[in-house]
């Protein structure tokens, strides 16, 4: 065990990569709690699950749908014009939809108010992920970065719903969701004072593509295995609050999703301290085919709630290995003026998988039953992984760590 936390340690060591890790972890809360406080809040206040879900669908699509514009933008013009634009305009837009929900507007209204919202959200974590390619120069400290920085989220999306959730048992929606604004403005002043946007280089400019990184054809490969990966992991969002109704115990839905975020945080932590010499193409379909097996293992115990649990753990363990792993891919194959956009173009492909994972097992359970689910989950991980064998293995480029002028 000593060399893997010395690893961490030297790792640590490094110039500004402890303060890194700290402004990743303080400046993406909003991720894990501007969509669970506008989801509740809606639900109060417009009376009906149906519309603030659909806002809540409307809220991730149009971010989706201008990430790749953002990192074009940041990838020509800098990270501090977008980063002060949508830092303005996004806690304006939130603000907006509390106004026009409290002062009765049609739901076209509130609904335009989140699309602008969705639009505008800074691109925080993409920008975050594009300069730990820039910071490091050896894929060994890429790597490592890339699985604390999954493990971090990981963080995110736990303690931010539970602090939401703390406070709307407290104070109600309208100060959750309050509070949840307060977030993504102090996120925007953390990561506007810290040191991680001198680590940003942009290339010089040149002649550039409309499709962007979406020219290299590997990239095409990895994005289309990783929308499958993550519908898988969107299969288990719906498959574990499936299972809480098949024991009518609501409450353990939460508890499974926990446990599998924790083991995600775990297999994280395991894989950025160890030295691997398997190709990180090869890594990536490691992690995704050995994800099969605890998918599959929720099969046979699906009546037995303790091994359930386990199992879910276990699964959890091999999620932020492939997304760290894959993050990396897309810090080798992306072209160095394209380097922000490939991430975003990244984002898309897994949050639109999960929104397609999370529709599709709504449907498996209502039409074929709960195991279907998880067997789902199974095939397209395995699938996936053969998908993903194509990818060639080739060498890592060679990135400067100095900071930027």
């Amino acid at each position: 065990m000593q060399p893997f936390f010395r690893r961490y340690l030297d790792f640590l060591r490094q110039p500004d990569v402890a303060t890194l890790m700290v402004v990743a972890l303080l400046s993406r809360m909003p991720i894990g709690m501007v969509g669970f406080a506008m989801l509740m809040f809606l639900r109060e206040h417009l009376g009906s699950f149906t519309l603030a879900g659909s806002a809540s669908g409307i809220f991730f699509l149009s971010m989706a749908i201008a990430a790749p514009i953002q990192g074009r933008l940041i990838d020509r013009k800098g990270p501090r014009l977008p980063l002060i634009v949508t830092g303005l305009v996004q806690p304006i837009a939130l603000a907006c939809v509390i106004a026009s929900t409290l002062a009765g507007m049609s739901f076209a209204v509130v609904a335009i108010a989140v699309a602008v919202s969705g639009a505008f959200a800074q691109p925080i974590t993409v920008l975050t992920r594009t300069i730990w390619r820039h910071r490091f120069e050896s894929e060994e400290d890429r790597r490592t970065a890339f699985s604390l920085d999954s493990v971090l989220i990981e963080i995110n999306f736990t303690a931010g719903p539970a602090i939401i959730a703390l406070v709307l048992a407290v104070f109600g929606t309208t100060v959750a969701f309050g509070l949840a604004i307060g977030v993504v403005v102090a996120s925007f002043v953390i990561y506007q004072v810290s040191p991680a946007l001198s680590y940003f280089k942009r290339e010089p400019a040149g002649e550039r593509h409309f499709l962007g990184p979406l020219t290299e054809p590997r990239l095409w490969l990895l994005f289309l295995a990783s929308f499958g990966l993550t519908t898988s992991f969107g299969l288990l969002e719906v498959g574990y609050p499936g299972y809480g109704t098949y024991l009518g115990s609501p409450a353990t839905a939460g508890l499974l999703l926990a446990l599998n975020g924790l083991g995600s945080a775990f297999g994280g932590a395991i894989f950025g301290g160890l030295r691997l010499k398997l190709p990180v193409e090869r890594q990536f379909v490691a992690a995704m085919g050995l994800m099969t097996i605890p998918l599959l293992l929720h099969l046979p115990v699906i009546d037995v709630p303790v091994l359930f649990a386990v199992v879910a753990f276990l699964a959890g363990m091999l999620i932020a290995p492939s997304i760290a792993s894959q993050s990396v891919l897309v810090s080798r194959l992306a072209p160095a003026k394209y380097a922000t956009e490939a991430f975003t173009w990244s984002s898309t492909f897994i949050v639109t998988g999960l929104g397609a994972g999370m529709a599709l097992g709504g449907t498996l359970i209502e039409t074929y039953g709960l195991p279907s689910v998880f067997a789902t989950a199974a095939a397209l991980a395995f699938a996936m992984a053969l998908l993903a064998f194509a990818l060639p293995v080739s060498p890592a480029p060679s990135v400067s760590p100095r900071p930027a002028e």
